[in-house]
Formats: C-alpha cells, structure tokens, sequence
C-alpha cells in the first residue's frame, strides 16, 4: 500500500467542504440529480468504457496535479476527461478503417493503428485533460501557459504555448466541448454530507480526509480490485468474456464506488460504527448493505496486501 499511495501534501487534502451548511432539500435533490445522471451513463455505456484508465494512466494524472499542486479533485475529472476524449478517438478512428486499407495492411491490428495516430501526442493530449480540468475549479491553483510549458520542458517534452493551446482545443473538441462531468470524488462528497446530515454524531469531516487517500488507492489499483470483486461475484477463478463485459456497468459506477470508498473509511477510522454506516448508506443510495459489504471488504484485502490477487 505505502508504494501505491502517492501521498498528497497535507495543506492539499484538506475538507475543503463545510460539512452541514447545505439545506438538506438542496442536498436531497443534488443527489437525486447525481443518481439520476449515473443511471443515465451506465444505461448508455460506449465501448470501450474503462479502458483507458490503467494504473499507469491514472498514476501519470495523479503525480502532475501533486507536482503542479493542484487539487485532487482536478486529477479525478482529469481521468474521466481522458477516457471520454479517448473513447470518442477511437470510435471515430475505426469508423474511417474501411477507407484505410493500406495503413490496416501496414499496421496488422486496429490498435496498432490507434497507437500510431497518438504514440507522438498522447503525452500532450493527458497533460492537457489536467489543464481542461483545472480551468473548472475556479477556487484551484490557475497554471497559466508559460508555466505550463516551463513543466512539460521539465519532464523532457518541448512544446511551444501555441502546440500546448492547440493540443487542449483538440481535446476540448474530442470532449464535444462537455467538460463539466462528474467524477467518483464528488460522490463521496455528497453521499458524505447525507450521512453526516442523517448521523450527526458520524465524524465525515475526519472520514473526508481518510476517503481522499482510499478513493485514490482504489483508483490507481482499480483493475485488481474489480477483478477480485467479479471472481467473488461469479464465484470462479476465470470470469468469461461476456461476465467481464456485463461488468463494466459495476466497475463504472460512480455512486457504488463512492459509497463503498466512505464504508472502507469507516471501516479504518471506526469500525464500530462500520454496520450502522453502512446501513445508512444503503439507506441514503438504495445499493444493498451485501453489495456494499462485499465490494468494501474486498478493497480492505487490497489495502492490506491479504487478498490473493494483490499486488
């Protein structure tokens, strides 16, 4: 775990909510609106969703918002600003194969022709999914493009202000110029401030700290763990093809992720309350308290290195 964690600085994973100044009916249909939107984005899953959030990916967004000091919340919506951009590449790119018969001979596979399209920019294009990213936290530490451009010199890659503006527009463009998605972060945040409204006497501020660092445990070492969640699921060492494709809708869910990061939380900082959380949290988003458990105590394995499929 300790090789994993990337360690925040401290001044920057602070409860950065004032937990209890919301009216709960404005909270109560926050997250009626944030159920509603997850409902819809697991109803209409493209292909190809989750695959481009590989611990390596995720690792690379992760230290540039640690090395910039930017917020953590700007690396999570920088993930999934990577993976809309990416599915959207993608699909476009294998709608125009039929016309490309030469570079598919050339190539051998449609990945490697994926690849070659962006072997030369991909480094580019994820440095400015945090750019996009942190533009929408206005509360956040602004880079501005000099500085931006210093940094990537820095790391070996020499780009000009206007390589680095065009780079993003493309980006912005891929996103359908839709920036404003929701990641597993705000989730937790929400879901933390129902429980904290529901179970005054629950610490959610002490429970947010804890939450940043299992939210980015589970993000980084996500394909272990949802590989050991579908073995418990189907209970089989080797999952067929179509049970890890159905399962895309599980390892996608940002609400089940959310819950099951504060019941890991709690579970840490105090486990005596541990059932009655995770009631109320069952209470709070309708998921059962067994799917909640399951998935929960399964992160704890992974935590602790006692899971047969940790690394």
């Amino acid at each position: 775990m300790a090789k994993t964690f990337l360690c925040f600085q401290r001044h920057r994973v602070v409860a950065r909510l004032n937990f209890g100044e919301t009216p709960f009916d404005v909270l109560n249909d926050f997250l009626i609106n944030l159920n509603n939107i997850n409902k819809d984005y697991l109803d209409g899953l493209p292909k190809w969703s989750g695959t481009f959030k590989q611990k390596r990916l995720v690792e690379y967004i992760f230290l540039i918002t640690q090395q910039l000091k930017l917020d953590p919340s700007v690396g999570y919506h920088a993930i999934e600003l990577l993976q809309r951009f990416m599915v959207k590449h993608v699909a476009d790119t294998l709608a125009k194969i039929p016309n490309q018969s030469v570079a598919i001979n050339e190539s051998k596979r449609y990945g490697d022709l994926i690849f070659n399209n962006l072997k030369d920019t991909f480094p580019l294009i994820l440095f400015s999914c945090v750019q996009l990213a942190n533009k929408l936290f206005l509360h956040c530490h602004m880079i501005d493009t000099s500085t931006a451009v210093q940094f990537l010199h820095s790391f070996g890659l020499s780009v000009s202000k206007q390589t680095l503006l065009e780079s993003e527009l493309m980006v912005f463009k891929g996103v359908e110029y839709r920036l404003n998605v929701l990641n597993s972060l705000t989730y937790v945040e929400v879901i933390l401030e129902v429980l904290g409204h529901n179970e005054p006497s629950v610490p959610v501020e002490h429970l947010y700290r804890l939450c940043h660092y299992v939210l980015q445990f589970v993000t980084l070492e996500q394909t272990a763990i949802y590989d050991s969640l579908l073995r418990s699921v189907c209970q089989c060492v080797s999952p067929s093809m179509e049970q890890r494709e159905n399962f895309v809708t599980v390892t996608e869910d940002r609400m089940l992720r959310g819950v099951c990061v504060i019941a890991v939380a709690t579970y840490i900082l105090c486990f005596k309350r541990w059932k009655q959380v995770v009631g109320e949290l069952s209470h709070i988003t309708g998921i059962a308290r067994r799917n909640i458990t399951e998935f929960a105590l399964v992160i704890v394995a992974h935590i602790t290195g006692t899971s047969s499929s940790a690394v």
